[in-house]
């Protein structure tokens, strides 16, 4: 990533407060973590407002947000850095993860779990009391600055796909379990977020627990509380109820062919 400026972390600054709506103390707990310079893993399933609540934290706490997708591919040198070679020769370059630690930022690792086993190791020495960042490549070791706080998500339901942590990694962090909020207050996200009237945000968030009944039957995962969310903005745009419900909810849940009309019959039942 390249500097901006004197402010190498100008790009990684949010510009305005992102919405979040308490549900259990969170805000306090994430605060004792970054007081005490603990890192902090988040666990829930998809679209319960991991990624927001990190957005919100770091509004909270006037800190940039570098934010990493983790994927298979993404190895040690994506995240620390590595050697270019340019027009006057060869440089270094800082990875994301040694930009953040270099210069006071909170690192969000959005799903851990899919991250490489060489690019784990790499965050270990961050995350524990050492937190330090050793460039081999480049012959040096970043002590990480006062603000770095290392935070990072993942999906526990992965474990069925036999996607897990090793207790090497995890036991690095302390940990914040997310579920989606209870009916009335996903009615307020919602509402909120989709930019709907409440009434319609507490049917779209029955809907939604119609769904999440179903992973007793084979359904992966029901309704998250973003897919009501992008429901509400499909509506808001012109787009039927049902149609609505169907594009953003029963479609992107699954294409089982015996589950699919299952979810489609939810949805007219729930709007009829």
């Amino acid at each position: 990533m390249q500097r901006t400026g004197d402010d190498p972390l100008a790009q990684w600054r949010l510009g305005s407060a992102p919405y979040w709506q308490p549900v259990a103390g969170e805000e306090q707990a994430f605060e004792a973590a970054a007081a005490a310079r603990l890192p902090v893993l988040l666990t829930g399933p998809t679209g319960c407002g991991k990624t927001r609540f990190v957005e919100h934290m770091a509004w909270r706490l006037q800190r940039p947000l570098v934010t990493l997708a983790c994927h298979e591919d993404l190895t040690a040198g994506d995240l620390a850095g590595r050697w270019l070679l340019d027009a006057e020769g060869t440089r270094w370059q800082d990875g994301p993860l040694t930009l953040a630690a270099r210069h006071g930022a909170i690192c969000y690792l959005d799903e851990l779990v899919e991250a490489r086993s060489d690019a784990l190791v790499v965050i270990h020495p961050l995350a524990d009391s050492r937190r330090v960042l050793p460039l081999e490549r480049h012959g040096e070791l970043v002590h990480a600055h006062p603000d770095f706080l290392l935070v990072a998500s993942y999906n526990p339901g992965y474990r069925g796909l036999h996607k897990t942590l090793k207790p090497s990694t995890r036991q690095r962090f302390t940990g914040l379990a997310f579920d989606y909020p209870d009916a009335a207050t996903e009615a307020l996200i919602v509402a909120a977020e989709g930019g709907i009237e409440r009434t319609l945000a507490a049917r779209l968030v029955a809907l939604a627990g119609r769904t999440r009944r179903l992973q007793s039957e084979g359904l992966e995962e029901g309704a998250s509380t973003r897919l009501l969310v992008h429901a509400a903005h499909l509506v808001r745009a012109g787009l039927p109820l049902r149609a609505a419900c169907v594009q953003a909810v029963a479609a992107p849940l699954t294409d089982d062919p015996d589950l699919a009309p299952v979810l489609t019959g939810l949805v007219h039942a729930a709007f009829e």
